[in-house]
């Protein structure tokens, strides 16, 4: 994988995977919630607070939104995690695996958060891609403790 990468750190394209899906998820969040409040007779102080414009919306609208809220909340240790990875020289291996799984494990949540909504599921995925940032978290507290 190092080859294809330009003998950059391999841990380094699923964060720019996961930025570009985060991306995706604002377009679909403007997509849908944009022509919704254009058809809607609301003041332009109706968007002073987020919680109240989203309370206004259609729950499968919103979801959307929300989903968008949570690619910024747990990816942050996510990045943080892979950076400092990568920095230490464990970017690669079962860190590389660990790291594509919680990538993959993020867009399946959103596209279950922004579609069907159903929470066990959501939660399962969530539990896993936690798992997979604390085994990260834990091969880099380890490797820093015994090199």
């Amino acid at each position: 994988m190092t080859e294809l990468l330009g003998g950059l750190n391999p841990i380094l394209l699923p964060i720019f995977v996961l930025v570009i899906w985060t991306i995706i998820m604002l377009a679909w969040m403007a997509a849908t919630r944009l022509p919704y409040i254009a058809k809607q007779d609301w003041g332009p102080d109706t968007g002073e607070r987020t919680s109240e414009l989203g309370a206004k919306m259609p729950k499968e609208i919103q979801w959307k939104a929300d989903n968008y809220n949570h690619l910024h909340e747990q990816p942050t240790i996510f990045y943080a995690t892979a950076i400092a990875s990568a920095m230490i020289g464990l970017g690669d291996g079962l860190n590389l695996y660990l790291a594509w799984a919680y990538v993959v494990s993020r867009i399946v949540h959103s596209l279950v958060h922004a579609t069907s909504n159903v929470v066990m599921v959501r939660f399962m995925i969530f539990l896993f891609g936690s798992i997979c940032i604390l085994v990260m978290a834990g091969n880099g507290a380890i490797h820093m403790m015994t090199d």
